[in-house]
């Protein structure tokens, strides 16, 4: 099963996009890491099974195009976190803070958090994706939530 380019794009961008920025934590690398990762299907004889076997495909490369441009040393040089979150806006004060502990998060930590809340993967999809075994993820779900829960203790209200 190939598919054109154009309609994966549309399809796919922002969602790569989101999981590029969430390695790279830089706007233009995440734009570079969505382009390569088309560019590689693009130039890939690959052929897919179904839908479902395309989009983790294409999330993979994206992660691992995104881990190789933090090895770079030209990301040492990008526009920082901060400068970034000034460009951002959030409907809640609350949705701010969220997004910044969830930033501060480790690498392996903050990837999960994403796939599973984001972009609605199962435990078992996300552990396909980065090839590590169930359990794996789930005591990284687990230990990611207790880090925000920790961080964010006493600023969101339950009750609502």
């Amino acid at each position: 099963m190939r598919q054109s380019v154009q309609e994966l794009i549309e399809r796919y961008q922002n969602n790569l996009y989101a999981i590029a920025f969430n390695i790279c934590k830089n706007p233009s690398d995440a734009q570079d890491v969505v382009q390569d990762t088309f560019i590689q299907y693009y130039t890939s004889k690959k052929e897919f099974e179904d839908e479902q076997h395309l989009r983790a495909w294409l999330i993979r490369i994206a992660i691992n195009k995104a881990k190789n441009m933090t090895l770079t040393f030209w990301h040492q040089h990008k526009v920082s976190l901060e400068e970034y979150m000034e460009s951002l806006t959030f409907e809640t004060p609350e949705s701010e803070n969220l997004f910044e502990e969830v930033m501060k998060l480790p690498k392996k930590y903050r990837i999960v958090i994403h796939l599973f809340y984001y972009e609605d993967y199962s435990v078992k999809e996300i552990a396909e994706i980065l090839k590590l075994s169930q359990s794996n993820v789930k005591v990284r779900l687990s230990r990611a939530r207790a880090l925000l829960k920790e961080s964010l203790k006493g600023e969101w209200n339950y009750d609502e």
